[in-house]
């Protein structure tokens, strides 16, 4: 059944063959609606493949990361157009680098709407995305970001429709200002913290949610440093000179910066316990540490072999068709990215329509049946809900702590 006003509750994986034929009959009723001219598409278009601009960092420190991004995004479009495309219509991926530059990251959101992308995903660093925000705003176009967690994306007057994947940095803060009191019992805190959008507003969700909570602590010392930086050495005798009870590093250079900064944490024998925030224990990360990455743990809204997924014919699919990018198997941001097409073309197919404000409603408040990653529910200002697990370093992967 099609339900025009309801978010989709359909998949193109789940069952591969009934699912098939359930987007094959909704592209046939996109195509009568578009020739009953419902939907304000012509007939002439009912075939054009729709653009869709994906703007990931392709080079530098988060170059690895973006990378994998492009690979799950290459596979979700494999599959979304192995099911019947959007509306009856194959999709056509066009990737940009933002080399983790707001001023570069502008331009290709501006380059992608001239060439007619009909929705961007975007978005692992919060400068970068809060500097394309209000150009694809202005064009009109969907925007979904994947990874950027600085709480000024959501909620702003200029992108109403906004849509995030990723955990929002109140939660990070909350799940992190749990350890430090539970576990660590910790009241002299030393900070080390990326002197941009992502790194402050992921510092004052922890420091908010210590208040919150009562506890009396003492910021012993702050380090701000700028994302490409590689050498530590400087802030790091200042925090060790601190004598803290523990350290926060917040480090979004997953492939230089953040191991780099382990490393030479423990280099400089430092004896408080490193706090690493939600998300910080990445792929790329574990790769430039090599085998000293084993025994790490944190907390995560995604990992490979989580039970929930472990079964999941929709998620197993995907991680088939990633295979065939040359990946094992995914990580968080390859999977959110994964998950950001999908929910698009599910609620696209569901609504028979592009339009920018109307998918936004359709999906802003809503859940979203038979994604890879469960059936997922959006807040009403766009933050997709999550459950933290905990997480561990494992023979170089990222597993279950359970």
């Amino acid at each position: 059944m099609f339900l025009r006003n309801e978010p989709v509750c359909i998949s193109p994986g789940r069952k591969s063959g009934a699912s098939r034929r359930v987007v094959l009959a909704i592209a046939t009723v996109g195509a009568a609606a578009v020739l009953g001219g419902i939907s304000g598409v012509g007939p002439a278009q009912a075939a054009d493949p729709i653009k869709v601009g994906a703007i990931f960092p392709m080079s530098g420190g988060a170059g690895p990361v973006g990378q994998g991004m492009a690979k799950a995004a290459t596979a979700m479009v494999s599959l979304i157009n192995g099911d019947g495309g959007v509306m009856g219509r194959p999709i056509e991926l066009i990737i940009r680098d933002d080399e983790s530059t707001p001023a570069v990251g502008a331009a290709k959101a501006s380059e992608l709407l001239s060439l007619g992308a009909s929705v961007i995903i975007e978005g692992y660093n919060s400068p970068v995305t809060l500097a394309m925000q209000p150009i694809i705003a202005r064009g009109n176009v969907l925007d979904i970001t994947i990874a950027a967690k600085a709480d000024a994306i959501l909620g702003n007057k200029t992108n109403p429709y906004a849509i995030r994947m990723n955990s929002s940095g109140a939660l990070d803060g909350e799940a992190t200002a749990q350890y430090i009191i539970d576990t660590l019992k910790a009241r002299r805190i030393g900070f080390v913290v990326e002197n941009d959008a992502y790194g402050k507003s992921t510092q004052k969700g922890i420091e908010d949610s210590l208040k919150a909570r009562g506890w009396q602590y003492e910021k012993v010392s702050e380090q701000l440093f700028p994302f490409q930086q590689t050498d530590f050495r400087v802030a790091l005798s200042n925090i060790k000179g601190a004598n803290p009870d523990a350290v926060v590093l917040i480090n979004a250079s997953d492939a230089s910066g953040m191991p780099a900064l382990v490393q030479q944490y423990r280099q400089m024998e430092i004896p408080a316990a490193v706090v690493m925030t939600v998300g910080q224990i990445s792929q790329p990360m574990i790769d430039a540490l090599g085998a000293s990455a084993n025994g790490l743990t944190g907390s995560d809204i995604y990992v490979s072999d989580a039970p929930s997924l472990g079964a999941d014919a929709v998620h197993q699919r995907f991680v088939a068709e990633l295979r065939k990018q040359g990946v094992s198997e995914p990580d968080k941001y390859m999977a959110l990215t994964a998950a950001a097409l999908q929910i698009w073309a599910l609620t696209a197919n569901s609504q028979q329509t592009l339009d920018r404000e109307k998918l936004g409603r359709a999906i802003q408040g809503h859940t979203v049946k038979g994604t890879i990653l469960g059936d997922v529910t959006f807040r009403e200002d766009g933050q997709l809900n999550h459950r933290l697990m905990p997480v561990i370093v494992r023979d170089g992967r990222i597993r279950s702590a359970k």
